[in-house]
């Protein structure tokens, strides 16, 4: 029997980060996500096809005093994540993770899942940066053009690949 989309999306997350070798890597699990949930509903975002996800956007709202801690590489994922304060007003926005399987990939879904998870997050905070930490040199270029498109200066920690 073929594997779901769900199946599919975690293999691809776990090839694709490697989470659980890296300490200083989020490693998404139910409690994570409850967490995400509680600082804006749009932290996690997906798109749907056939038996389940095929796209996932991770969001994560924090300061810029956490953010520019981040970049320089003081703090972890982890440690960015619980830094951030409840019900505070977020001001950079870290583009933590977009996944989509291989057949759907350069079809624009993970741009519009995106957007729209930054729509209603600016919404709600005066997001004023975009900061990510890149494994692949097509994240890179992915981060780079929602920044333009965004109008929001990127700032980016030491490349992983």
């Amino acid at each position: 029997m073929p594997k779901s989309n769900f199946e599919r999306m975690i293999e691809l997350a776990v090839e694709t980060f490697a989470a659980h070798n890296d300490p200083a890597q989020l490693n998404v699990d139910e409690e994570i996500i409850e967490h995400l949930q509680r600082i804006h509903p749009a932290t996690l975002s997906d798109y749907q096809e056939g038996d389940g996800p095929v796209c996932w956007v991770l969001l994560i709202p924090t300061t810029t005093e956490i953010m520019n801690q981040f970049v320089k590489g003081e703090i972890s994922e982890t440690e960015l994540l619980n830094k951030t304060p409840m019900n505070a007003s977020y001001d950079a926005l870290y583009l933590c993770s977009v996944l989509v399987l291989p057949e759907y990939r350069r079809l624009g879904i993970a741009k519009g899942v995106i957007y729209k998870a930054i729509q209603s997050i600016r919404s709600d905070f005066p997001i004023k940066s975009l900061f990510v930490w890149n494994f692949s040199m097509e994240g890179a270029l992915f981060a780079e053009n929602i920044a333009n498109n965004e109008g929001l200066p990127l700032l980016k920690r030491d490349n992983a690949f």
